[in-house]
């Protein structure tokens, strides 16, 4: 109760702005991090469980259980800078020869690639080795007629960007289109660097063009 009402403005008129009567405390005693579009108490609570995970990841995994081991092995994997920077872009050539290559950046794919190609396959392992749903989601959950049993869903998955609004609207959204389509140009130029292969500029533009395009359908 106590912090409830810290977080109000019982000055506030709430009839006048009502906004303001519920949050205005709220406002006053938080300032939204520069790092952070949003900043609310499940933010804050969400930071203080990071502290807490922290500390408990970089305690010592002898006498853990096999789950805990496997948590600390994972974080340390992503705190081991050195290694990350000395493997470079290898990790993503390797996910990417699992998949199938990636046509913008290879060579011949269609003559190489695509005849043992199956998109039905890349699909369930996208989902299976990687936890992307692409074009179609599917997970196995409660059967919402019968509890006791668990049934296979099948849905729509998320949209690369946040919302169907970044595809078709204007100003701030338009910026962020912009800025996500270069973004894609520019991965698939690192990668074809990496890979040794000549720079064609506009071959990458005309391909991530059409991905964005495909993606702009898929949201309408």
């Amino acid at each position: 109760a106590a912090r409830i009402i810290q977080n109000m403005d019982p000055t506030a008129d709430p009839c006048q702005d009502f906004y303001q009567y519920a949050c205005g405390g709220w406002l006053n005693h938080h300032v939204i991090p520069e790092t952070s579009s949003r900043y609310s108490i499940f933010d804050i609570l969400r930071d203080e469980l990071e502290i807490i995970l922290k500390g408990v990841l970089e305690t010592s995994d002898q006498g853990d259980r096999e789950a805990f081991q496997k948590a600390k092995t994972l974080y340390k994997s992503c705190m081991n800078e050195s290694l990350i920077e000395q493997r470079d872009s290898l990790p993503l050539l390797e996910a990417l020869m699992v998949v199938g290559d990636w046509p913008v950046a290879s060579e011949d794919w269609n003559k190489t690639k695509e005849p043992n190609w199956s998109m039905e396959e890349q699909l369930s392992t996208l989902n299976s080795r990687f936890n992307k749903r692409v074009l179609i989601d599917m997970f196995v959950w409660n059967d919402d007629r019968d509890s006791s049993r668990h049934i296979i869903y099948i849905d729509q998955p998320s949209l690369g960007m946040p919302s169907r609004d970044y595809y078709f609207n204007g100003g701030n959204y338009q910026r962020v289109r912009e800025a996500y389509l270069q973004f894609m140009i520019t991965i698939a130029k690192m990668i074809r660097e990496d890979k040794n292969m000549s720079r064609d500029d506009s071959f990458v533009q005309e391909e991530m063009a059409k991905v964005m395009e495909l993606e702009t359908e898929i949201a309408n």
